[in-house]
């Protein structure tokens, strides 16, 4: 057996390595939910973390690892890879597959998850909202996903929304940058895809009436390209239109965008065209992560700040890092405090926070005067959070609810 791993972690010789994967006894084993797979997956837990194990050819291990290796490099949102396990044998010398070893992204769903009642038409649309996101930031990023599906994706609870992060990469290829050729071709695949994982949840009875298989397929393109055109597009304004300049690049701040310069050309009649270059996604995490030490999605990086710039404007601090220890202390944290242990494995701080800052708006419209952050947090733990199920990893469930499937 040889192990290549980008973590040294002993634990890993403990795992039953001459066993075929499928065949793993349960006390190896986590029950998680589990997408669509054309592989055996299993889910493991080592020294309190939990690690998806798949069952795959060497040199598409590989390619995975490496693949996975240099979006991690990059920050880009996607699971963390952890090892190759090559050269494994069962107990009688016969050659058993390869496997991949990745980290499990807590408080992750795949998309069946996320359906297990009925899909209703708002949610369909955040999730696609999220899967349009990964795939812009991927081709400009310029990685060629060349697989692009709900299967092959997680997703975050996001302020509302979704974060969506890549899971698998097998089929991918990073470049330096993708033409509109590899652009389509991509994009093609996901229409397909997604149409066929639309139909899936159809005759599973996951998806509302409402909501037609095509369209959701036609849907997530479309989101995709008027995205696109939003971060790429090159926007003629007047030469002395400094504003117009000013008022693009806080649009795509607004969007999660970062800008690293902009190029400017000037055309015949005196008029100037602008064409920003995108950094990356992820604008208010950034800011959030340097204030106060906070990583969350950027939806709710976007929440949080706000909460912080309002909390500035109240006490009258005008030195935002000041502020921002005073936020971190006298706000954020003893939200996080309140929540008994019992309901931790609920939702990750963040998210919590978000929803409570929510409750809070909510309760207070309907008092018709500002409750206050420490009823609405009472009321939220007493109402909402403790009927909402576990997010995080359950661990300890029967294994055969795990859904292993090798197709």
């Amino acid at each position: 057996m040889r192990i290549t791993s980008a973590l040294i972690d002993p634990a890993l010789l403990d795992l039953p390595w001459s066993t075929p994967l499928e065949e793993w006894p349960a006390e190896h084993l986590v029950a998680l939910p589990q997408g669509i797979s054309r592989h055996v997956v299993r889910f493991v837990r080592l020294d309190g973390f939990v690690y998806a194990v798949k069952e795959t050819g060497e040199r598409i291990a590989e390619r995975e690892y490496d693949l996975l290796r240099a979006l991690e490099r990059i920050d880009f949102p996607a699971v963390e890879a952890v090892a190759i396990v090559a050269d494994r044998t069962d107990d009688a010398g016969e050659p058993l597959d390869p496997v991949l070893v990745t980290r499990h992204l807590q408080f992750s769903l795949p998309y069946r998850a996320v359906f297990s009642h009925t899909l209703r038409p708002e949610t369909m649309t955040r999730l696609l909202d999220a899967l349009a996101a990964l795939l812009v930031r991927m081709h400009l990023t310029g990685f060629f996903w060349g697989d692009c599906s709900l299967s092959n994706t997680l997703f975050r609870r996001d302020a509302g929304a979704f974060a969506a992060y890549l899971v698998d990469a097998e089929t991918g290829a990073l470049r330096p940058s993708l033409s509109n050729g590899q652009r389509n071709e991509d994009v093609e695949i996901a229409r397909l895809n997604i149409f066929g994982e639309a139909l899936d949840l159809q005759a599973a009875e996951l998806l509302d009436e409402a909501i037609d298989p095509e369209w959701v397929a036609d849907e997530v393109i479309a989101r995709y390209e008027r995205l696109w055109h939003e971060v790429t597009f090159e926007q003629e304004v007047a030469r002395d239109s400094r504003h117009e300049i000013e008022k693009r690049i806080r649009k795509l701040n607004e969007l999660g965008f970062d800008i690293a310069e902009v190029s400017m050309s000037v055309g015949e009649g005196g008029r100037a065209y602008v064409r920003p270059k995108v950094v990356d996604a992820g604008h208010h995490t950034r800011r959030l992560l340097r204030l106060t030490g906070l990583d969350a999605e950027e939806n709710q990086a976007r929440a949080l700040l706000n909460d912080l710039d309002a909390y500035r404007v109240d006490t009258d601090l005008t030195d935002e890092q000041q502020a921002a220890h005073r936020w971190l202390i006298e706000v954020f944290e003893p939200v996080v405090r309140a929540v008994p242990a019992g309901l931790r494995r609920k939702l990750e701080p963040a998210e919590l926070f978000t929803q409570v800052l929510e409750h809070r708006w909510f309760r207070s419209e309907e008092s018709g005067r500002d409750v206050g952050l420490a009823a609405a947090v009472q009321s939220y733990l007493k109402d909402v959070l403790v009927h909402r199920p576990d997010e995080q990893a359950v661990l300890g469930v029967d294994v055969p609810a795990v859904a292993v499937e090798s197709v």
